[in-house]
């Protein structure tokens, strides 16, 4: 299963400020990775596959409506 950041956070239902917490950024990183503006770096990725309980393999950096 391939999914979006937004909707691994949203299946784990995480709020932003919940799930940034967790992964140890701020919610305005968590909104640029979520929305294509920008990408984490592999510590960050690395608390993604923890948090969200994915492989990196199965997550998407870019928005659903980036098309």
């Amino acid at each position: 299963m391939v999914i979006t950041l937004k909707a691994a956070r949203v299946n784990k239902n995480l709020t932003q400020a919940e799930a940034a917490k967790l992964l140890g950024i701020s919610k305005d990183s968590l909104w640029n990775y979520e929305n294509g503006r920008s990408f984490p770096d592999v510590r960050v990725i690395k608390k993604m596959e923890e948090v969200y309980e994915l492989s990196y393999d199965n997550l998407i950096f870019l928005p659903n409506d980036n098309g």
